[in-house]
């Protein structure tokens, strides 16, 4: 058994808790703050057998968007006028960390 550790955008996240829900997976969201992703993400735990993580990486993988946003004030160590101003930078919709679960009990 696997647990996924899903940390996705707020804009994704109602889709991705409904599309694996429609293909029998249990999911737990918890509010989370941190650096993976800007603009409001949670976190999705959902634990699956090992031979379900890819059919489960698939249904995220449709149901999160990578979207391009301006930023400015990008890091470089190019001096200059041009790093005032917004660049785009491409934004993942979603992070996933897969552990191995040693045992697992339902009460």
């Amino acid at each position: 058994m696997k647990l996924i550790i899903l940390i996705v955008s707020n804009k994704d996240l109602n889709n991705i808790i409904s599309a694996v829900s429609v293909e029998g997976f249990f999911s737990t969201r918890i509010s989370t703050a941190g650096q993976f992703l800007e603009g409001g993400h949670s976190t999705v735990l959902i634990g699956v057998k090992d031979d379900e993580v890819e059919n489960l990486f698939s249904v995220i993988q449709k149901n999160v968007t990578k979207r391009v946003v301006r930023k400015t004030g990008v890091e470089s160590t190019l001096e200059g006028s041009l790093l005032k101003k917004p660049v785009d930078v491409e934004e993942y919709g979603g992070v996933a960390f897969v552990i191995d679960v040693e045992e697992f009990r339902k009460f």
